[in-house]
């Protein structure tokens, strides 16, 4: 991969490599290194063994446009100062239930 800064590639170098230009998307940034790494992150994932376990590519999943981490119940605001009492924003039970199937029903109908 060759990445472009400010205006491009030099039209002779595209001539003598034959070069392909490729995009990841309609917008511009300062130079090509971020979308050769864009593209470096999709190829490789591709390859078993880059990820820990090969299904857990995002494409070959069901999932859900929701995402949980850690804590398990988060409190907002996170201090006092707005004067507000802190609630309590929880994890959904049944992703803490262990049940796979449930949860897989759960990330489908979400």
């Amino acid at each position: 991969m060759i990445c472009g800064r400010y205006e491009g590639i030099d039209a002779r170098v595209d001539k003598i490599l034959k070069t392909e230009q490729i995009s990841i998307g309609d917008y511009v940034l300062t130079g090509g290194e971020l979308p050769a790494m864009v593209l470096v992150d999709c190829m490789s994932r591709q390859i078993p063994g880059v990820l820990g376990n090969f299904g857990s590519r995002e494409e070959e999943r069901i999932s859900s446009s929701e995402v949980y981490t850690r804590p398990e119940i988060l409190k907002y605001p996170f201090d006092n100062t707005q004067d507000k009492k802190p609630k309590n924003y929880r994890v959904p039970k049944v992703l803490l239930s262990g049940n796979h199937k449930k949860i897989e029903e759960w990330r489908k109908i979400k």
